[in-house]
């Protein structure tokens, strides 16, 4: 071996000096002052210029300084940085390859992989670092943090015992295999040890006494009890449970989260049916202050009626308003208790007296049809409305619950489509009660109960109720009639604004809606709610460059408003803008906002990399399983959704249009209406001429900024966008990414119809055939009565008709013998017969639902145009899910039978329906 590398397969160590000045190298790189750790490298370079581990460190010193720049800057500073990168690589993998039994280079080399976020190649490098030196400490630690980030967990519980082995007089070892034991699905061991931990100590030491993280240890200990199965000898499988009760008796000496004790206690209170027991603890619960904690009052009702098991887990896991109460209907004698515990002398209402939550809830388990429900609600909206408070519609909208025809009427759904809120008793209850409002309230000044005279606002709060009632019946004419009349009384009032531009929208005039929102917006610039409401409503209006201008009034002044959003990770904003721009046929560009709310998700993903070692440390140990529960879940959280289904949704219309990329660059102006044609045109040659002058504008105010006078801040760079059209994203294979993205949403989102219908769209295309049976059968048990089914099924049925090669024999034999299931049996035709009778006899069948019956009849060749146009035009539009959005489809498809007769009645009724549309 050369001479220069003292290390190189002799196991010779650098001189005193050079070994000096190495320690002083990592030093350096761990408190990140790279430049005198890299002056120190060079020192021990010039003697020994092939030192595998200095060569190694100082790669992972250039990185460490091209990772502290930034991506931001022009192009040619990125490039630099780039290359140093690249440079690091090189000189660490040299570093490597001169010294290949160094456990420090690999180390290192695992290290590099991991600034890069490629965890794989990292955990690899770790497992050779410890081949040579299997007792690092370090090594074994990152390696671990490495396992748990990507839920290696078998890996991750056998790294924490080889640390533990070797370091048992560690709390934070013992906490960290106590908690790789649990995620590995086993609690009675991650019990044992805890209480293997606990027997190390000795009496009076810290742990023992009544701090933060001696509570916090002692209910993580609690939390993993109730996990365990118990003993042989409980046969209910609750053995656990009861260990947990008792064990929380113990430990109440030293809980600082009494509240969270409390919670837990009442949780195993009505899990083992200690209903009086949990009574008790809930009315402690009350007594601290959570009366308007639903959740709580959802465990009181249970307690009160002595619920089963699986209804006290299902209550508990509810969330916001929900309670017992609006989960399932109450006999009459459920119903007595409970109003007599909440309702009576000694009830929570009197103990209580000011809870609104208390009085909400009271209201709910009343009978909608008594007169005691009427008299609590009329008291309940005279206060509401003589305070002037503007959620009182959301508020009372929660009271319209019906029957959910899919659990045979044992769980209660909220009625939100305004043809079941039309016929709901509380919806006509509240238009009688408000309307009298208004009599009285117009010609006495007070509430038809006389009680004294009422402030002159309260009139004013009765229409906008009452207006709000109109919406939710779509009511659109009757609604802007009476908040017409709130406005010209109180011009100053935002929330009158923000309701006419809900009406006008709901109705069909986005565009007026927009102007009237941003109106409502002028009379109060400090709203950022009202200013995100405008932004939105823009957007949906197809005007970008105002939706840009008002966001941009609650961002920086220095730098891009679009930059800014995308640091604060503002995906509501990018999937509105997302979603114009694919409306309007730019999909490049569609595809960067959507991707951008994407990346936003992996870096909550990444984020959580930080907390792995932080939350042992501080002993938060139950608020950091939580932590990794909804770091699994992630990928099935709504925007998240949305953003993967679009992106999916457009890489399928490009495989299937792959003339689409054209209108990519100008958007199909034939299927515009004349507004939309003249405004998109003239957005167009804006965008034009910006184009042409932005170069020289922002060279100008960048020099202003960075070479003005000294009172100006200089502004960080920001990363140039080299794809702004988005060319890159669109040059990817499209089928590939439909499936990249419909794979993750079935897996994480696999209660959601629309992950299944998406699966089978892409698997058919793909000629996976069992897979998209699958997909179907999927969608059924989440919904049967489903339009997206319907259609996909009678898809299915053509597609195995016309189908010029067959299936492997076990596929073909699993399709011939399960898809006739989804049919009933039924042929196609007589499968979409059946269909149609019963949309027929349901004249409140959705208009997505009568859409897909009316395609499928001329898809089949069931019937005729006019038969499919009669499926449609029958409902009158007093149907479900009639919308101007699904109104546009049905319209689209009746153009494409080439009905005009029926074209001109259905356009009759859809402005009927909705009389600010326009264009339609």
């Amino acid at each position: 071996m050369s001479s220069d590398n003292p290390q190189s397969g002799q196991g010779r160590l650098l001189p005193r000096k050079e070994a000096d000045l190495f320690k002083n190298v990592v030093k350096f790189y761990e408190n990140k002052n790279y430049k005198k750790g890299m002056k120190n490298a060079d020192q021990i370079l010039k003697r020994f210029p092939n030192h595998g581990e200095t060569l190694c460190m100082k790669g992972l010193i250039l990185n460490g300084m091209a990772s502290a720049k930034g991506a931001a800057g022009s192009k040619d500073k990125r490039e630099e940085e780039e290359e140093t990168k690249k440079e690091a690589v090189e000189l660490v993998k040299r570093g490597l390859m001169m010294d290949m039994r160094s456990h420090v280079c690999w180390h290192v080399y695992g290290l590099l992989h991991r600034s890069s976020q490629n965890y794989a190649e990292a955990i690899k490098a770790y497992k050779q670092a410890l081949r040579i030196d299997e007792e690092n400490l370090q090594i074994l630690r990152d390696m671990s943090l490495l396992q748990i980030q990507m839920r290696d967990l078998i890996g991750f519980k056998e790294t924490r015992l080889r640390i533990l082995t070797l370091r048992p007089n560690s709390k934070v070892h013992w906490l960290s295999y106590a908690l790789s034991v649990h995620v590995n699905g086993d609690p009675d061991a991650a019990v044992g040890i805890l209480d293997s931990y606990f027997g190390t100590l000795e009496e009076g030491c810290v742990e023992f006494e009544k701090n933060f993280e001696s509570s916090e240890l002692a209910l993580y200990k609690n939390q993993l009890l109730s996990e365990t199965k118990g003993e042989d000898e409980d046969e209910d499988g609750l053995g656990g449970v009861r260990k947990a009760l008792e064990h929380l008796d113990e430990i109440e000496k030293v809980i600082v989260d009494h509240t969270g004790w409390l919670k837990a206690k009442l949780s195993y209170q009505l899990q083992l049916g200690n209903f009086e027991d949990a009574k008790d603890t809930a009315m402690k619960l009350f007594e601290r202050g959570l009366t308007e904690e639903h959740r709580v009052h959802g465990a009181y009702m249970c307690a009160l009626l002595k619920c089963d098991r699986e209804t006290c887990l299902e209550v508990e896991k509810m969330k916001g308003t929900g309670t017992l109460a609006t989960l399932r209907p109450f006999a009459e004698e459920e119903r007595s208790i409970l109003l007599d515990a909440y309702g009576s002398k000694d009830g929570l209402s009197k103990l209580y007296p000011r809870s609104n939550g208390i009085k909400r809830i009271y209201i709910t388990i009343l009978p909608t049809n008594s007169d005691e429900f009427k008299s609590a609600i009329d008291k309940y909206c005279q206060k509401q409305i003589t305070k002037g408070v503007p959620s009182l519609g959301a508020d009372l909208s929660s009271l319209y619950l019906m029957e959910d025809s899919r659990s045979n009427g044992s769980r209660l759904m909220l009625a939100t489509d305004p043809l079941d809120v039309n016929v709901h008793p509380v919806h006509a209850l509240l238009v009688d009660l408000i309307e009298a409002y208004i009599t009285s309230l117009s010609s006495n000044n007070s509430f038809p109960s006389g009680e004294g005279e009422s402030p002159p606002s309260a009139l004013l709060w009765a229409w906008y109720l009452r207006s709000i009632l109109h919406e939710q019946v779509a009511e659109y004419a009757q609604g802007i009639t009476l908040i017409h009349k709130c406005i010209e009384h109180t011009p100053t009032a935002v929330d009158f604004y923000e309701l006419k531009a809900r009406l006008l929208e709901a109705g069909g005039d986005i565009q007026q809606a927009a102007d009237v929102i941003d109106a409502g917006r002028d009379l109060d610039h400090q709203d950022r709610y009202i200013n995100n409401q405008t932004t939105k409503t823009f957007l949906r209006a197809g005007r970008e460059e105002d939706a840009k201008k008002r966001i941009a009034l609650f961002t920086r002044e220095q730098g891009s408003p679009e930059q800014y959003l995308y640091d604060m990770q503002c995906a509501w904003y990018e999937l509105e803008l997302a979603d114009l721009l694919r409306r309007k046929g730019e999909f490049g560009k569609s595809l960067r906002k959507y991707m951008a709310v994407v990346k936003h998700y992996e870096d909550y993903h990444e984020d959580q990399f930080d907390f792995h070692s932080y939350c042992i440390r501080k002993v938060t140990m139950r608020a950091y399983c939580d932590l990794l529960r909804f770091e699994d879940d992630l990928w099935g959280l709504p925007h998240y959704g949305r953003a993967a289904e679009e992106i999916a949704k457009i890489h399928l219309h490009i495989h299937d249009n792959p003339s689409a990329l054209e209108s990519d660059a100008e958007p199909d102006y034939s299927k515009m209406t004349p507004a939309e044609r003249k405004k998109a045109k003239n957005m167009a040659r804006k965008k034009k001429n910006a184009a042409a002058k932005g170069g020289s504008k922002s060279d100008t105010k960048s020099n202003n900024t960075n070479g003005g006078s000294g009172n100006v801040k200089k502004s960080k760079p920001h990363a140039i966008d080299e794809d702004p059209s988005g060319k890159e994203l669109l040059a990817l294979n499209h089928l590939d990414e439909a499936k990249k993205y419909a794979a993750i949403l079935a897996r994480h989102a696999p209660k959601s119809i629309s992950s299944w219908a998406l699966q089978y769209d892409v698997s058919v295309r793909r000629g996976k055939m069992l897979m998209g049976l699958q997909a179907l059968f999927k969608m059924k048990s989440i919904d049967s009565n489903s339009p997206q089914l319907f259609s996909r099924v009678v898809d299915f049925s053509q597609r195995l008709g016309s189908r010029s090669s067959k299936c492997h024999d076990t596929s073909e034999e699993i399709i011939s013998a399960e898809f006739p299931k989804l049919m009933g049996g039924k042929t196609l035709s007589e499968f979409v017969k059946s269909a149609i009778e019963r949309v027929k006899s349901d004249a409140a069948s959705g208009l997505p639902m009568r859409t897909a019956v009316a395609k499928a009849i001329v898809s089949s060749g069931v019937g005729s145009a006019p038969d499919s146009l009669s499926v449609i035009l029958d409902s009158k539009l007093n149907c479900r899910s009639a919308n101007v959005d699904s109104c546009r489809e049905a319209l689209k498809f009746i153009e494409s039978v080439g009905g005009q007769s029926g074209k001109g009645q259905f356009q009759a009724l859809v402005v009927t329906k909705f009389p600010f549309l326009k264009d339609f």
